[in-house]
């Protein structure tokens, strides 16, 4: 395997690997809104 190949592959790894991060972010950050709006749906009906 010459160089350009291991820079390519080493590249293509850490963006799948930073992809990965960002996807948990993201599914955090959703998680994060669902369950205040649930919260506000919940003081809004008085209970």
């Amino acid at each position: 395997m010459n160089r350009t190949k291991r820079r390519a592959r080493a590249i293509a790894i850490a963006q799948t690997r930073d992809n990965a991060r960002l996807l948990a972010v993201k599914f955090l950050m959703l998680a994060t809104g669902v369950t205040a709006a649930c919260i506000a749906l919940l003081a809004v009906r008085g209970y």
